[in-house]
């Protein structure tokens, strides 16, 4: 067992050392700033420590008091009236309203998902004749159908999101096929749970 162990550790040790070496390679300038941004990282967390320890943070100016959040630091100066003017009258700037409606839009699928799998498992708790099969079926297909077309949807506003937000706030966005075949695995292995049960 301890062999068995020992062997998967030098495996494991080996793999990381040959995928370090193959980033290193493959994305130089990508590796070297991931590293000095992790050294970075500690030196800044360190220092904070260090600070904490020694009561640096203790009896700030403004302790205690809200934040002054009206000036956004990510907002270009130029930008600032236009926002201010849009903000008071009750509007948002292009990216922060599609940032909600992309929020909406994966809330609705996740609500349409669950709303199939009870339906699933509604249909499937009792015996069902070839009709009920094939509707089933329609139904299944045609919920697919429209599950991928919400994803793509959600995947083309994420991108146009990315190209009007900040930087630093972009989303992630996902591979649509990839998003399917899980969506689709979660929905065949809840039939097949449920026809197990009959």
């Amino acid at each position: 067992m301890n062999k068995h162990s020992s062997r998967n550790d030098q495996m494991q040790n080996l793999a990381e050392k040959v995928s370090e070496k193959a980033l290193k390679e493959d994305f130089p300038i990508e590796y070297r700033r991931a590293q000095h941004l992790v050294r970075q990282h500690d030196l800044v967390g360190a220092m904070i420590a260090k600070a904490m320890k020694q009561g640096d943070f203790d009896n700030l100016e403004g302790t205690g008091k809200p934040l002054n959040l009206d000036e956004n630091p990510f907002e270009p100066v130029e930008l600032r009236m236009v926002h201010k003017i849009l903000k008071d009258n009750g509007y948002a700037p292009y990216w922060i309203e599609l940032g909600k409606e992309i929020d909406d839009l994966r809330a609705n699928l996740c609500k349409d998902v669950e709303h199939f799998k009870r339906y699933t498992q509604m249909v499937f708790s009792r015996k069902l004749s070839s009709r009920a099969k094939e509707r089933y079926e329609l139904k299944k297909n045609n919920f697919y159908a429209q599950g991928r077309e919400h994803l793509a949807n959600i995947s083309s506003k994420i991108l146009d999101y990315n190209l009007h937000c900040p930087v630093s706030l972009g989303r992630f966005n996902f591979n649509v096929d990839d998003e399917m075949i899980s969506l689709v695995k979660d929905i065949e292995n809840l039939i097949e749970n449920q026809q197990k049960q009959e």
